[in-house]
Parts: C-alpha cells; sequence; structure tokens
C-alpha cells in the first residue's frame, strides 16, 4: 500500500503550498532584500549606539540590545516554503516588503500574506 506522499502531486500536509521554480525566485528576492535592509538598520542604530558610549556599562547595553535584535531577525526570517507566507504577512504588515516585491506570487500565496498583514494590523489595534 502506497503512503499519500507517495502518490505524485499530494502532499501529506494539506496546508503546505507548493512552489514554482520562478515564485521561489521572486520569494527568495523580496526575501534576502528585507533582510538585507533590517540589518542595515541594526548597523546604522549600533553606530549611533556606539558613538554615545561613555560608561562600560555602555558596553554591555550595546551587547544586550544587539543580542534582541538579532533573536528578532532570528524568529522573523524563517525561510522554510511552509512558512513564507506568515512571514512575508509579517513583513508586509511591517512595511519591509511591499506587494510590489511579491510580484510573480500566485494568488492563493498572496491572499494568505495579505490576511495574515490584515490579521497583525488588527491585532495590533
Amino acid at each position: 500500500m502506497m503512503s499519500p506522499s507517495a502518490i505524485q502531486g499530494n502532499y501529506p500536509y494539506q496546508n503546505e503550498r507548493t512552489w514554482s521554480r520562478s515564485e521561489k525566485i521572486v520569494a527568495r528576492t523580496a526575501f534576502d532584500a528585507a533582510l538585507n535592509r533590517e540589518l542595515h538598520e541594526v548597523i546604522q542604530e549600533t553606530k549611533q549606539m556606539v558613538n554615545q558610549i561613555k560608561e562600560p556599562a555602555d558596553l554591555w547595553d550595546l551587547e544586550h540590545h544587539l543580542t534582541q535584535r538579532r533573536k528578532e531577525i532570528d524568529r522573523k526570517y524563517d525561510y522554510r516554503y511552509s512558512q513564507l507566507t506568515d512571514v512575508f504577512g509579517r513583513l508586509l504588515y511591517e512595511g519591509r516588503v511591499g506587494e510590489e516585491d511579491l510580484n510573480g506570487l500566485r494568488e492563493d500565496k498572496l491572499k494568505l500574506i495579505r490576511s495574515f498583514a490584515e490579521f497583525l494590523k488588527k491585532d495590533a489595534a
């Protein structure tokens, strides 16, 4: 007897979306651009903080800040295909990607991305 995942075109998880080759390129480009922009922000924040260091304790404040930012970024930027619609939803909500960055994704994915961004918007209100 064949398992459901062994049947062509059938996936073991119903919520798992397939990503075409062209969608993977669009997703990787948008993901990398957003990550690079956020890392650039961290660099700018860090330079400002370094310029304000006056006391030894300020070093540990900087270290704490960088550790927190790294953890936030590591949690946010998850490039597993099963997570990408939520990742892009968060990035859309935060303004780190625009819908134009996601041109080329199928409408079912764009709908999920918009829906998650809207959920976050309502949740924050």
